[in-house]
């Protein structure tokens, strides 16, 4: 099931022409993985096994009992990541008592800058309850390629610096850790924690 699709499609369009360095970045395109996701064509999710923002080891497991809301990206994202992350913290604001049941999780596709001292100073900026979570470069790849996240370093200037291309739906996740849909980049708080009220409300 898929929660809205307009925004997505403009940011496949966008990462389409990315020009991607070899290294550190999904298998597949940012086309393919980005209609895997809008058209519902392969399963979504699945395990992970990464650390935390404060340096301990977390799996989803962990996280059974609670909706889970998966957002990939990183902390040197100039726009999409803190537009969205800070709708996210918002949307479970206005869920009052009932976003205790949800978990927020933020997995980072930059990993080298990314690592649990530097994501524990960002994700308080957006809520409280925010997980942070990074690991290898080979637990990221695994992890994106489980919610078919597109992710790839560009060249930025010198050879040294880069950005991060990357797919940016909000996936919605129930409580047994089963897709139950996305949420597309610039998706109002308002609407989000509509979304999520109807599934924290009905019974398992």
């Amino acid at each position: 099931m898929t929660l809205n699709l307009r925004a997505g499609l403009t940011l496949a369009a966008a990462l389409l022409v990315a020009a991607p360095l070899a290294h550190s970045q999904s298998k597949r395109s940012a086309g393919e993985l980005m209609d895997a996701v809008m058209w519902a064509k392969e399963p979504i999710g699945g395990p992970f096994a990464l650390i935390d923002h404060t340096g301990k080891p977390r799996t989803d497991a962990e996280f059974r009992g609670k909706l889970m809301l998966v957002y990939f990206g990183f902390t040197f994202c100039p726009d999409v990541c803190p537009t969205d992350l800070m709708a996210i913290g918002q949307a479970i604001d206005k869920l009052g008592d009932a976003g205790e049941a949800v978990q927020p999780l933020f997995v980072t596709v930059d990993p080298e800058r990314d690592t649990p001292p530097h994501l524990a100073d960002y994700v308080p900026f957006f809520h409280p309850r925010l997980i942070g979570l990074t690991g290898d470069a080979a637990q990221i790849r695994d992890a994106a390629r489980a919610y078919r996240v597109y992710y790839a370093k560009v060249a930025v200037g010198d050879a040294a610096a880069y950005t991060v291309d990357h797919s940016a739906f909000i996936y919605l996740m129930d409580r047994d850790g089963k897709y139950l849909g996305f949420f597309p980049p610039g998706t109002p708080a308002d609407r989000m924690a509509a979304v999520i009220k109807a599934h924290v409300s009905a019974k398992r």
